[in-house]
């Protein structure tokens, strides 16, 4: 599958910015979906994953009740709304596909095949 990801750029602190991903090329909603970010000098670490039936969700703890993993699965999309940002969310986000993986290991990057090739997002304080 290969998974093309949008919508990053320049934003304030507070504000918001909506992140996509496009998949193409097999079955989109046999896909467990994440997104990962890797700021400057720093490793890359979880952010958000949606089981392929969009039913489970996961979030990295720092980014609870701010950012929002969504998928259409008609359309081949995942979304990841971000919410009251804050300038250590600095970083190239990435999305990524896996096939359908245990529970357990859906916030972890090593199942995850499929990476698209990451979008800026620039938080400035």
């Amino acid at each position: 599958v290969q998974l093309q990801a949008s919508g990053g750029g320049l934003v304030q602190a507070g504000g918001s910015v909506g992140l996509s991903c496009a998949a193409s090329g097999r079955t989109f909603r046999d896909y467990d979906m994440a997104w990962f970010r890797q700021g400057s000098g720093k490793e890359r670490e979880f952010v958000a994953a949606m089981r392929w039936s969009g039913g489970t969700t996961r979030y990295a703890d720092s980014v609870k009740g701010r950012f929002t993993i969504s998928r259409d699965n008609a359309k081949n999309m995942v979304y990841l709304q971000m919410n009251s940002l804050k300038p250590d969310d600095t970083a190239v986000y990435y999305c990524a596909a896996t096939p359908r993986v245990v529970l357990s290991a859906l916030a972890d990057a090593s199942p995850y095949d499929y990476w698209g090739q990451g979008t800026q997002v620039t938080v400035s304080s």
